[in-house]
């Protein structure tokens, strides 16, 4: 029912009706409509078919079933990704995610989860382009701080160090933050140190 209250009211509006007309339709009163697009309470079950009959629905799309599965779906996504990645099988985790972005181009999480492949991988110039992409577009915060920090040694790692400086000092107090990342950047890094990095933050093997 999580999406119940949101559909039926979205749906009315969709076809132009009141909440007296669905009441009429099901001979009901109108204040009963009312409460469940606000979520107070929920239709008998056996409505379910007249309401979706009435608009011209399914109803599994009135109870959101779509929203369930989709969010299922990217679930599944980065669950099996991050496994691959966990196991270094990065090329298998890299067709998860391009596959996944032939469905959703310009999904946040699909364009950072791929950019975290890439930056596992030794490309990083891809990896920055993807995350300078999707940050933007990304409402997860603890996505965004891990993807930012990332990207402090991915800078480092192209040549940018006053980038990769300048980004550690704007990290907030949190996991990844700049009282850690700041001095490290600092400090001149071999590739391999700074790949041993991108790894920890990426896949939150040991804190620094």
């Amino acid at each position: 029912m999580l999406y119940l209250a949101k559909n039926l009211k979205k749906y009315r509006i969709m076809k132009n009706l009141t909440q007296e007309d669905i009441a009429d339709y099901l001979n009901i009163t109108p204040q009963s409509v009312s409460k469940w697009e606000r979520g107070e309470t929920y239709p008998d079950i056996t409505l379910l078919p007249a309401l979706a009959n009435i608009f011209e629905t399914s109803v599994d799309l009135l109870l959101g079933m779509d929203t369930i599965r989709a969010a299922e779906t990217k679930h599944n996504i980065h669950k099996n990704a991050t496994a691959f990645m966990q196991s270094n099988q990065l090329a298998s985790a890299e067709k998860i995610y391009r596959d996944a972005l032939l469905i959703y181009p310009n999904l946040p999480e699909m364009l950072l989860g791929l950019a975290g492949v890439l930056a596992l991988n030794n490309r990083p110039a891809e990896a920055i382009e993807l995350i300078e992409k999707g940050l933007p577009l990304s409402v997860n915060e603890k996505q965004r701080a891990t993807m930012r920090a990332a990207l402090c040694f991915l800078y480092l790692k192209c040549g940018h160090a006053e980038k990769a400086k300048q980004l550690a000092s704007e990290l907030p107090h949190k996991r990844e933050s700049r009282e850690v990342i700041e001095p490290v950047i600092s400090q001149i890094q071999d590739d391999d140190k700074i790949n041993d990095h991108i790894r920890k933050i990426l896949l939150g093997e040991e804190s620094f």
